[in-house]
């Protein structure tokens, strides 16, 4: 079994699956060595509801992957998505003491814009600075070194329920893992499947999972805005289901075989059959009908998704259009459906910027979880984020220490 120090592990914990990529790092690239996937069971809308069930599905699916690398896996990069996640900007102010702004500068300014009031039952996941103002100068990536009086930092924080955050580490903990770090699912996918000129540009990132389809908007090499919806693929399903009058299991096969989201390209001479319900017979339908169901809970979602990228006024912060990964994006006419709402050209993002196991990763469904190895690598020595560290007195403690040294 290989040493652990060179690789970096991705756990994407989905509502209807659970994908572990395993990457190893060469230099400044990224190796693929190796993949798990198992049907996820204890989660609803992204939220762990069973944790057994959790812990069963996180096993197997990191076995897999340890099979397929030929190493032990120990730590790993969680994702977290669900409907209690929100995202908002804040900003702060210092007066630099110096001449030039240092690194302790630039971590004061980030405490100041994120001492905001936080419910007790919120956790931040993460602080992700925009930008820097340096003496009235926007747009400043790194003011390090620079001659500076005053420092204004533009940040956005992303925080989600403390609960939530806490079943996600305990079921990996459950299952023989240690967290380096939780990670929003769509900032990971964004590192998977966008170019650096999309983030630069300005780009709309749509991860259409299960549970929940995550919205991530980039502009200026920097996250915006960030938003997560509780409709997925799996309100689909249950449509097919209901409208059908077929099994969910069924109506799953039916979707991923048969499905479209554009009824008026299918032939009205194409046919499927449904399987009958509690032994009565399967039945023939026109394929027209999927489009009818899937086509406008399709619209409802990306309009619903539409509605808030004009509440958060970032309609015009989208120069180069939209991106669509997930499982879910992969439906017939899901682009065609998300142009006509966005008015806005659409991709299908697949990961990019790897190497190894290319062929096997190159499908949206694994978006996040190589997204998450590549944030893994590029933040190993960040501050990370310990969910057994919260509570009070060890913060205090960590903020004494730190001003010890300062005053010393």
């Amino acid at each position: 079994m290989q040493k652990q120090d060179n690789i970096i592990v991705g756990l994407d914990i989905g509502t209807t699956k659970i994908c572990t990529v395993v990457g190893e790092m060469s230099g400044s690239d990224i190796n693929i060595i190796g993949i798990g996937t198992h049907p996820s069971i204890g989660l609803r809308k992204g939220v762990v509801v069973n944790i057994e069930s959790t812990v069963e599905s996180i096993k197997k699916a990191v076995e897999e992957a340890e099979l397929m690398a030929g190493c032990e896996i120990s730590n790993v990069y969680a994702g977290i998505a669900g409907g209690h996640i929100t995202g908002f900007n804040s900003r702060g102010i210092v007066a630099i003491k110096g001449s030039e702004v240092v690194q302790g500068d630039v971590d004061r300014v980030i405490d100041a814009a994120r001492a905001v009031a936080i419910p007790m039952d919120r956790e931040v996941i993460h602080v992700l600075p925009q930008e820097f103002i340096v003496d009235d100068q926007s747009g400043i990536q790194n003011p390090l070194g620079m001659s500076a009086v005053r420092l204004e930092a533009k940040i956005h924080i992303v925080t989600g329920a403390v609960t939530s955050a806490h079943n996600i580490v305990k079921c990996a903990n459950r299952a023989g893992l240690d967290v380096c770090d939780i990670v929003l699912e769509s900032l990971a996918s964004g590192e998977a499947v966008l170019t650096e000129e999309e983030k630069q540009l300005g780009t709309a990132l749509l991860d259409l999972g299960g549970g929940t389809t995550d919205l991530a908007i980039f502009s200026g090499n920097n996250i915006r805005h960030t938003f997560v919806l509780a409709l997925g693929g799996n309100n689909l399903t249950n449509d097919i289901a209901v409208g059908l009058r077929a099994p969910v299991s069924e109506a799953e096969k039916i979707k991923i075989k048969y499905g479209t989201c554009v009824a008026r390209d299918i032939n009205t001479e194409e046919t499927i059959e449904v399987p009958g319900m509690g032994g009565r017979k399967s039945r023939k339908l026109p394929r027209q009908i999927l489009g009818e169901i899937l086509e406008p809970r399709m619209e409802e979602i990306f309009t619903l998704v539409k509605r808030e990228i004009y509440r958060a006024g970032m309609e015009n912060a989208m120069t180069s259009g939209s991106v669509l990964t997930g499982g879910t994006s992969l439906l017939e006419g899901v682009i065609e459906v998300a142009e006509s709402v966005f008015n806005l050209p659409t991709r299908l993002g697949k990961p990019q910027g790897i190497s190894g196991l290319v062929d096997v990763v190159n499908n949206p469904m694994y978006a996040t979880g190589v997204g998450l190895v590549l944030y893994g690598a590029k933040n190993q020595n960040a501050k990370k984020f310990r969910i057994r560290d919260t509570n009070i007195f060890n913060r205090v403690m960590n903020r004494m220490k730190n001003w010890f040294k300062e005053v010393v």
